[in-house]
């Protein structure tokens, strides 16, 4: 993907802005340029509601570069209410306990700070919806 084409998509990744086919409903998210299902190109704007369940999931015990200090934590497939899923870190929780079908809810958190530059990077993460 092109940079200044990537930047100009993080507000909606970060919004949970997802493309709705007007012509077959299917709900893309990332947005596409074309229906997976029909493609037709007309699409409308929803924003997601941030909540769904584990469709998979697993443990990261040995991290990549600026995560050490997070390890072990969830890695998981979350398929949303609406229907697209979506690959994050799960967090806030005991990551051994994690299992398919258990609820989840979008945070926007920090990532990590890269130490070079000290710019520190936003995204999504899941948490467990508790209900509140």
């Amino acid at each position: 993907m092109q940079v200044p084409r990537y930047w100009r998509e993080i507000p909606k990744r970060y919004r949970l802005e997802a493309a709705q086919c007007k012509k077959c409903h299917n709900i893309s998210f990332p947005e596409k340029f074309s229906c997976p299902e029909c493609g037709s190109q007309d699409f409308k704007t929803i924003k997601l509601s941030g909540k769904g369940k584990i469709s998979t999931h697993t443990i990261i015990r040995i991290a990549p570069e600026g995560f050490n200090d997070q390890v072990p934590y969830g890695m998981g497939i979350i398929e949303m209410d609406e229907g697209p899923r979506i690959m994050a870190q799960i967090t806030d929780c005991d990551p051994e306990k994690l299992k398919t079908g258990d609820r989840m809810i979008y945070q926007f958190r920090r990532i990590r700070e890269d130490g070079s530059t000290g710019v520190i990077m936003y995204a999504y993460k899941f948490v467990p919806d508790v209900g509140i």
